[in-house]
């Protein structure tokens, strides 16, 4: 199939799951980009059900060719920041990153977003993964019967990802001040989520900035307890030999490149 014959033929499979989006999808455009975008917004909106084969088969080949197009960065091969070996600072897509996992940061219901097209990094490792990504999810939320508490850590396969797993934390979502109660979640994420990738024997993980996109942590503060957390963390025997930090904006670049060239110059790949 050519893309576009794999982009309508996906679409046309979700479509007969989800019969009332049919209406909203007869006003997108026929161009490719539009009927791409399409769907992506009926992955991001269908709700945890069985998978046909044929549906993923399709799903699989187009999956993996947008990921070779957007070029896999090889985590083991950016160069570590010169105050410690072990840390990484990287600017860029993290659904690029090909690593032993990357961590995403969750909602407490673990499926996901489900806003069409949203541009948090939920919806982006979702989208970039699979539908194979929210089942496994879902089965693990089902087997837990309650939602995902925050500060805590679970681990999936990473599916079309170049990383090999994703590990889902909920950080806090902060309301108003910054608590004290805030601070100490947000450090058990990362704890959390290092002990977890330990605990498997992973050699490389890659953070994101958990909570400081739609949960409002400060970026400053988060920053300060991501790095202490992960250097804390690092002080103690375990498999891990690699954090990466993933930043997406200026911004945030910055913030980590002082934070971490506090005792000499970090290096940050932008690619």
């Amino acid at each position: 199939m050519k893309r576009l014959e794999q982009i309508e033929y996906l679409n046309g499979i979700l479509l007969e799951e989800m019969p009332d989006w049919k209406r909203q999808a007869a006003a997108f455009p026929q161009d490719e980009t539009a009927r791409r975008r399409l769907l992506r917004s009926l992955m991001n909106v269908r709700p945890p059900m069985p998978l046909k084969p044929e549906f993923l088969d399709v799903q699989d080949a187009l999956l993996s060719a947008e990921r070779e197009e957007r070029g896999v960065v090889n985590a083991d091969a950016l160069p570590a920041v010169a105050a410690n070996p072990r840390l990484v600072l990287w600017q860029g897509d993290i659904t690029r990153l090909k690593a032993d996992a990357i961590v995403n940061a969750a909602n407490s219901a673990l499926l996901g977003c489900f806003a069409p097209c949203h541009d948090c990094i939920d919806n982006a490792i979702h989208s970039a993964a699979g539908l194979q990504l929210r089942d496994e999810c879902s089965r693990l939320m089902q087997a837990q019967g309650y939602p995902e508490p925050t500060g805590q850590a679970k681990i999936t396969a990473g599916y079309n990802l170049p990383a090999r797993h994703v590990i889902h934390t909920v950080g806090p979502i902060v309301r108003g001040r910054v608590s004290p109660r805030d601070r100490s979640e947000l450090a058990s994420c990362y704890r959390a989520c290092l002990a977890l990738a330990a605990e498997r024997g992973l050699h490389s993980i890659v953070f994101c900035c958990i909570s400081t996109g739609e949960f409002h942590f400060p970026a400053r503060e988060a920053a300060e307890i991501a790095v202490q957390s992960v250097t804390q963390f690092l002080q103690t025997e375990s498999s891990i030999q690699r954090v990466i930090f993933n930043v997406f904006k200026d911004t945030d670049a910055g913030i980590y490149r002082e934070l971490l060239g506090k005792n000499g110059a970090a290096e940050c790949g932008a690619q």
